[in-house]
């Protein structure tokens, strides 16, 4: 687990190297173990890292070069299958001079070039300098566990983990009309920016799946792993459960590879308490557990977690933590470098803040949701009696508009008439929901909406959640259920299979019953959040409204009335805007960080 960066100059000029120096160094927090830089100046290129050691700590040292000194790799991730791919390389009497897994990658690409990629098991970013190609690779992940951002500014590319990096080179801009207004646009519809936007005009996602090629002659972007290339399959239950427990519990145990300690998130809900499970078969010593609880017992987990703990046999650590957060939320967004309107990030950094104290990595049960229909949305919308009969067209356009967060209408209203005008005939569906929905067509309904939020909602927030706040605090989070075995496993079932008669992840519940017990698989999902909405209205009422009205960029982009209204309706109670709330303070936080808005003069 690291944090990568570097530069690609397309006319061979070198870059400063105090630059390359600072963009290290803001990706610090990623790797405080160890440094290192692959600068070829008569070439214009550099790779360069930031480690976290986790694997052969004292040989693991980044950039891994080869012995004619022509090909450089570093990377952001871990290969789990790394050991399997190592014996196979010394077999065929390849020398490794390490256990590192950034050293297989280099092995491997020498042997077979870019279409190694396809051999690799696990959550990775990875930038190859290949001297005899005089190019360099930028690759990311399948489903975009590990983060990649790339800019384009004075005739350079330039790379990294985090846009912070990239922003310390000068290449996102200097002020707010370097913002994207399609990105604030788009997220006002999601909650956050989708992927490939970014808040930054420059900056875009390498998106997963995908590796990019910088050569002298311009820049070449392929998809090296496609989810949709899947068919559902009908089969017999006991089918599905046996293939769904094979590929879980090798998922678990290769994701426990660590020469450092590690543990595990529980909330004792049943993807956490499967995984820890899982984890215990594979261990002889008890699997340290973490786990932050509240007072207020429609927040609290904890008890379910000691549980689950108790259970498996756990060492398991849990803490009462303050329930009011927001004085945590302008660090939150720091690490985030732009906006997010979850606020579940709050206590995610606050239970990694806990871990961080023990182990220096931990798995989770992130993606579940999403591969097997967990979400109380999907119960939802499919409840509606037309969800399975509207027109294709019809039905993605009312599965995007059930989980907007802004109406196009609302949106509009919202906007001064200059930014109103600069968005006209924008449609956050047309740009960012449909081309999603038309490779997914063959899918049946269930596994369309999944598939949209698979490579939406995970890369553009729910994994870039565990990624900074775990990075935040140097822990890494290593995710099995989205081993690429399992997320092909799970769009291959049909969606009936997982959203059954409103019972959501109905096959994986009865699948792992067995293993951790009907209580905990069908104990009713509780979201990992806290009430903001609640002090929006009470105690943090005059905080908001400093915030939403201070915001210099807010009140250059939207109607003071409109803001005013939101505010006003929400805290008398008429209406819970909630949501659309969090959304513009977020935006606003983010603002003042960039930009010096004073805003938030009251207290949180």
């Amino acid at each position: 687990m690291c944090g990568i960066f570097g530069y690609w100059d397309k006319q061979r000029r070198a870059l400063d190297p105090a630059v390359l120096r600072a963009m290290g160094e803001a990706l610090i927090h990623r790797g405080p173990d160890d440094e290192g830089l692959h600068h070829i100046a008569d070439r214009g290129v550099a790779i360069g890292n930031r480690r976290l050691s986790i694997i052969d700590l004292a040989r693991g040292h980044q950039p891994f070069v080869s012995d004619d000194g022509r090909v450089a790799v570093v990377q952001n991730g871990e290969i789990f299958n790394y050991v399997e791919l190592a014996q196979e390389l010394r077999r065929e009497g390849v020398r490794l001079d390490s256990d590192s897994d950034t050293e297989v990658i280099l092995r491997l690409y020498e042997r077979e070039g870019i279409a190694f990629l396809s051999r690799l098991n696990g959550m990775f970013s990875i930038a190859i300098d290949d001297a005899r190609e005089d190019a360099l690779y930028l690759i990311r992940d399948r489903i975009g566990v590990k983060p990649l951002y790339v800019a384009e500014h004075a005739g350079r590319a330039f790379f990294a983990s985090e846009i912070k990096a990239i922003e310390t080179a000068g290449a996102t801009g200097e002020g707010p009309d370097d913002v994207d207004l399609q990105a604030v646009h788009h997220y006002l519809s999601f909650n956050y920016v989708p992927p490939p936007w970014t808040i930054w005009k420059r900056v875009r996602h390498v998106m997963p799946g995908t590796w990019m090629k910088f050569t002298r002659s311009g820049v070449q972007t392929q998809r090296w792993w496609d989810l949709a290339v899947q068919r559902e399959q009908t089969r017999r239950f006991e089918d599905w459960s046996e293939e769904f427990m094979n590929i879980l519990d090798d998922a678990t145990r290769i994701r426990l590879r660590a020469d450092v300690p590690w543990g595990a998130f529980l909330s004792g809900g049943v993807d956490s308490s499967t995984i820890v499970a899982l984890m215990a078969r594979h261990v002889d010593a008890p699997v340290k557990t973490f786990c932050i609880g509240f007072d207020d017992p429609r927040f609290d987990e904890s008890a379910f977690a000691a549980e689950a703990a108790r259970r498996f046999g756990c060492e398991h650590t849990s803490e009462i933590a303050e329930l009011n957060m927001l004085d945590r939320w302008p660090r939150v967004l720091y690490h985030l470098d732009q906006p997010h309107g979850d606020a579940s990030f709050m206590p995610t950094l606050r239970v990694s803040e806990l871990a961080a104290r023990h182990v220096k990595v931990v798995l989770t049960g992130d993606g579940g949701d999403e591969l097997f229909a967990g979400y109380d949305k999907y119960a939802a919308f499919f409840a509606r009696p037309d969800a399975l009969t509207l027109a294709d067209g019809e039905f993605q356009r009312n599965y995007f508009d059930s989980i907007s967060l802004f109406a196009p209408s609302d949106k509009q209203a919202l906007y001064r008439p200059g930014t109103a005008a600069a968005l006209a005939g924008i449609d956050s569906f047309s740009a960012v929901a449909a081309p999603w929905f038309e490779q997914a067509r063959h899918f049946d309904r269930v596994n369309q909406a999944l598939f949209l939020d698979m490579q939406l909602l995970l890369s553009g927030n729910n994994l870039v959640k565990p990624d900074r706040m775990g990075m935040a605090v140097s822990i890494e989070a290593r995710t099995p259920f989205l081993d690429w075995r399992m997320m092909e496993l799970a769009f291959r079932s049909p969606g009936a299979t997982k959203l059954h008669d409103g019972d959501k992840k109905h096959w994986y519940k009865r699948a792992v019953t067995p293993l951790i017990g009907h209580d905990l698989a069908y104990r009713r999902k509780q979201m990992f959040t806290v009430p903001v909405g609640e002090w929006f209205r009470t105690s943090s009422h005059a905080w908001l409204r400093s915030t939403l009205q201070g915001s210099e960029f807010l009140q250059q982009h939207f109607e003071p009335e409109v803001l005013r209204r939101l505010l006003d309706e929400h805290r008398s109670g008429q209406r819970n805007f909630t949501r659309e709330l969090r959304a513009l303070a977020a935006l606003a936080l983010w603002a003042s960080r960039a930009f010096g808005d004073r805003v938030g003069r009251a207290s949180p």
